[in-house]
């Protein structure tokens, strides 16, 4: 039995095959397997789509403190229940360190699968293509000082 990410890639891979290869607009892809009777609304994946929209709108919910800080409000711990992965969101101001603790090791940790995968990407591209390689810098110490600089939140040295 399949997983639903991987009939959702057979989807895909499908479209692919009697559509275009070409690079697709998912919502396309979507009224095509409708369409085509290969995928179908249910309930979960309704809600599934709310709290995804919802989660989209809580991530771009920003503030600026008194030091004129933007942060954003609202954070997420993603937790197993039932054998399922959900997630739990608080606002930043409200939640129990606890919550914010978890959230930004989380968060910190996605960055750093999302720089070992990009890595992994470019080493790819670039040993397949055999052309000038793609150059990666994954020190972003430099750019989170050249923002605060930017943002007025530090001064140079």
């Amino acid at each position: 039995m399949s997983t639903y990410a991987q009939q959702m890639q057979k989807i895909f891979a499908q479209y692919e095959k009697e559509v275009t290869s070409e690079p697709a607009n998912l919502r396309v892809v979507g009224r095509w397997a409708m369409k085509k009777k290969l995928w179908q609304p249910h309930e979960e994946n309704i809600l599934a789509q709310f709290a995804n929209d919802m989660a989209n709108a809580l991530r771009e919910e920003y503030r600026t403190d008194s030091n004129g800080r933007r942060y954003r409000s609202k954070h997420a711990v993603r937790d197993i229940e039932n054998g399922k992965q959900i997630s739990f969101w608080a606002d930043i101001d409200k939640a129990p360190r606890s919550h914010m603790e978890r959230a930004f090791s989380q968060r910190r940790k996605q960055i750093v699968g999302d720089c070992y995968q990009l890595k992994n990407d470019v080493d790819h591209f670039n040993e397949k293509r055999g052309e000038e390689p793609i150059q990666i810098v994954l020190d972003f110490t430099d750019d989170v000082e050249e923002m605060l600089f930017i943002d007025g939140l530090k001064q140079t040295a």
